[in-house]
């Protein structure tokens, strides 16, 4: 999706830890399960954060960012509560956002970036309780949806959408990954937030371990030759558990930049010892022997812009 990036200094693993950060004003953008989408040459992050719908944040240079209210509002969705982690896209003409509301995935459309974003037939896009839902469409076109499926533990499924993206074709549903590895299994039994990207033939399956309250959630990667698996995770996860002394970090997804760089946004906790409310960090990311890797020393900590009386 994203190639041919080449960086100077590598990381031990593939990830560095950070040595310096870019400082902007205000106070951090406390979106957790951030996602960004660079449009119209802007950047529009997004995140769990409000609980009347889903947030929408904009900037110029990523470093410094304006709330500019809701994207989407619960009057315009299927649910009136939980709304997390938001994905935007660009497809056929039109901006799909795909959400969770009352532990359902929803998708809503708009006309721009900033919205309204509305569904149209407010009902969520499989019947079942899931949560996490990310778009990959294939080079075929075919689009496909990757989330998590509640069922006694947080697991990571996928099924082929409806080409109006509205709906998950259920006859299609496949298991991708559950916890399993050792670093997964600190608190609860997750995966959750998944993301893919597809570099050199091969698909890299991305997503986040362990209770998101845990200081231990982290990020981890598992790979596949075909969208339908098998997935076979990395042997050395996580491949991002923390950087300097910010704990909690995951639920990330990744994005271009204006430049035509890869980058990834992740969340963390507020604090070692306080989880919310969560902050949204961008850093650099590559690819290295086919291998994606995550660049640490130029992490980005957002900041809100403030008004000055």
């Amino acid at each position: 999706m994203k190639k041919n990036w080449v960086r100077s200094v590598l990381f031990f693993a593939c990830v560095g830890y950070a040595c310096s950060t870019f400082v902007a004003t205000g106070e951090e953008v406390p979106l957790a399960d951030p996602f960004i989408l660079c449009a119209q040459d802007r950047y529009y992050a997004y995140g769990t954060h409000s609980p009347d719908g889903i947030a929408v944040y904009t900037s110029d240079d990523l470093r410094n960012w304006k709330a500019a209210g809701l994207a989407l509002s619960k009057e315009d969705s299927y649910g009136e509560k939980n709304f997390w982690a938001p994905e935007v896209y660009r497809y056929k003409g039109k901006y799909y956002l795909f959400y969770t509301a009352n532990e359902h995935i929803c998708v809503a459309t708009a006309d721009h970036p900033l919205g309204p974003f509305r569904q149209t037939v407010k009902r969520p896009m499989l019947d079942e309780k899931a949560i996490d839902n990310s778009l990959f469409v294939d080079a075929d076109g075919t689009p496909y949806l990757f989330f998590v499926l509640l069922r006694g533990e947080n697991a990571v499924w996928m099924a082929e959408l409806e080409r109006d993206l509205s709906r998950v074709k259920t006859e299609t549903l496949r298991f991708c990954t559950h916890a399993e590895q050792a670093w997964e299994l600190q608190m609860g039994k997750c995966n959750e937030g998944p993301f893919v990207l597809k570099h050199g033939g091969v698909y890299h399956l991305t997503y986040s371990a362990n209770d998101f309250r845990c200081k231990g959630y982290g990020i981890g990667c598992a790979t596949a030759k075909s969208l339908m698996g098998p997935w076979k995770k990395l042997p050395d996860n996580p491949i991002l558990t923390r950087y300097g002394d910010r704990v909690g970090v995951g639920h990330h997804s990744f994005f271009t930049d204006r430049n035509g760089a890869l980058r990834v946004v992740f969340h963390t906790h507020n604090s070692p010892e306080q989880v919310a409310p969560r902050t949204m960090h961008i850093a650099d990311a590559y690819w290295h022997s086919d291998r994606l890797c995550i660049d640490l020393s130029r992490v980005i900590d957002a900041r809100e812009e403030r008004s000055r009386e």
